[in-house]
Order: C-alpha cells, then structure tokens, then sequence
C-alpha cells in the first residue's frame, strides 16, 4: 500500500469514528495524473445518492498533461466501489446519526487506486482547540523525557 494524496484537513476537523475501503472508478487520464501525485483532496467529501451509490465530491486530479481532448475534467465527482451492505451502513450512519464521509487517503492496492473513506463527526472550535493542547504537552512531555535520558 502506497500513498498516493492524504487529506491533511480531516484528523484535525472531524472526529473519526469507523473506516472504509473503497474502490475508485477513474477513466486512464485520471489515473496517469495520479501517478504523477497530481490530486488533492483537502476538501473532498463522499455522500450516498438515492440510488444507493456512493459518490466522492471535490477530489481534485489534475487533466494529464500529455493527453489529448478526451482528457478529464478536474473537479468532477468519482463513483465508488462498495458491497451493498457497506452502503446501507454508511447510508444509516450519514442519515439517522448524522455523520460525514470523508476521505482520508487515496492509495495503491494490487495496481488499483483506493480510497479510506471515513465516517466522521464534525469538531467544534474548542474541540479544536483541546486537540492542539493535548498535542503540545504530549510534545512537551517528550523533550522533556529526551532531555533526561542523556
């Protein structure tokens, strides 16, 4: 497993509660831009139709820069790859519990491009806030450790 683009925004907005694996339908160009690291998905989010199919949202994967005019368009939303009984779960989870789908990062399985798409709830500012406290005393606490170890 190797990682192609992580989402740096989504540890630090959302709480994560479950993940998922999910496959990915991307057309050739989509694929070779990817394996030249040109996506981001900052602000990506995933959200189950009424069909019943899982789509991601604001995945950005740059038009590949030797294709012709069947190249891609950047911005549009990618289906994924899921069992029913996922769907129906992560549909359950986004309706009644009112929780979000965010991806965490897209990477390579057996020469195919995956996503972890996580289900999350939202931080508030001082959740935020405790979040980045706890990290510097932990930070803190390990200089500190370091220091008189030597």
């Amino acid at each position: 497993m190797s990682e192609i683009v992580t989402n740096s925004k989504a540890r630090r907005d959302y709480h994560i509660l479950d993940t998922v694996e999910a496959g990915l339908v991307l057309r050739g160009t989509e694929v070779k831009s990817l394996r030249a690291g040109r996506g981001q998905i900052n602000d990506a989010f995933a959200r189950v139709d009424a069909k019943g199919q899982v789509f991601l949202y604001n995945t950005h994967i740059e038009e590949y820069s030797y294709g012709n005019i069947h190249n891609h368009d950047p911005k549009s939303c990618r289906k994924l790859l899921l069992h029913k009984s996922e769907i129906r779960w992560l549909q359950e989870q986004t309706t009644v519990k009112r929780h979000s789908l965010i991806p965490l990062t897209l990477y390579w399985k057996n020469r195919k491009v995956k996503v972890a798409l996580a289900v999350a709830k939202g931080k508030a500012e001082y959740d935020k806030r405790e979040t980045i406290k706890e990290r510097e005393s932990d930070r803190e606490l390990r200089r500190a450790t370091m220091r008189h170890v030597k």
